[in-house]
């Protein structure tokens, strides 16, 4: 269990260091009068900062080194 937990908390942190964020999309109803309707798309940014990054990282090879001594 702690293994996949130690792999993805530094994947996470790695992608947090490097890109330092993500941006996702959403679809907005814009009006809609009966058959007729209007959207648009709308972006949105989620930061994270590199503290949040290093941590994740950090957190990750402590989890992977603390399963590692256990099993030894």
């Amino acid at each position: 269990m702690n293994k996949p937990l130690g792999i993805v908390l530094c994947v996470l942190g790695v992608f947090g260091l490097i890109w330092g964020g993500f941006t996702y999309h959403t679809q907005q109803t814009v009006f809609s009068i009966g058959s007729l309707h209007a959207t648009r798309e709308a972006a949105h940014r989620v930061l994270l900062p590199p503290v949040v990054g290093a941590l994740a990282l950090i957190a990750g090879v402590f989890v992977l080194a603390a399963g590692r001594g256990k099993s030894a």
